[in-house]
């Protein structure tokens, strides 16, 4: 994902573009190295799907595996994150789990539609409080390439 120009692209092993996506949305706060719970940005790095909920009230959620090892580590360093904090998101990434997600870095953060949301503010404003939104349509198309283990980049 490209949080300066606003896409979504799909990749395939070989790096050709499978998709592209435009007119996505992020966070309010917009995109930033670190993400701390309430601030609406959106965390740039390298995660994976670890969970889907396909009855999300944004149509299909793809759950990231927020915070990544670098992301915790950096927090964990500059005091934002106790030790018993960073241990247990540690253990869960090395477990490939969804790590905790109620530390003051935040989570629930992932992919998802508009569900029942007015498609045209997906155009006008980033709107999330730290996700990566697409309409429901390019959501249904994306659903054929993504599932949980994907890589997803976000810079």
């Amino acid at each position: 994902m490209d949080t300066q120009a606003l896409t979504l692209t799909v990749l395939s092993a070989e790096n050709h573009v499978l998709v592209r996506f435009h007119n996505i949305s992020i966070g309010s706060g917009g995109a930033a190295e670190s993400h701390r719970r309430g601030d609406e940005t959106t965390p740039r790095g390298v995660f994976h799907v670890t969970w889907v909920d396909r009855h999300s009230r944004f149509d299909t959620f793809y759950g990231l595996d927020y915070p990544s090892a670098h992301i915790a580590r950096r927090a964990y360093v500059e005091g934002n994150i106790s030790e018993a904090e960073f241990d247990a998101i540690m253990q869960a990434l090395r477990h490939r789990r969804t790590p905790p997600q109620n530390t003051p870095l935040g989570g629930q953060l992932g992919i998802h539609g508009l569900g029942r949301g007015d498609p045209s503010v997906q155009q006008a404003v980033n709107w999330t409080d730290g996700c990566v939104a697409l309409t429901n349509r390019q959501l249904r198309l994306l659903s054929r390439w993504i599932d949980v283990g994907s890589r997803v980049v976000i810079r």
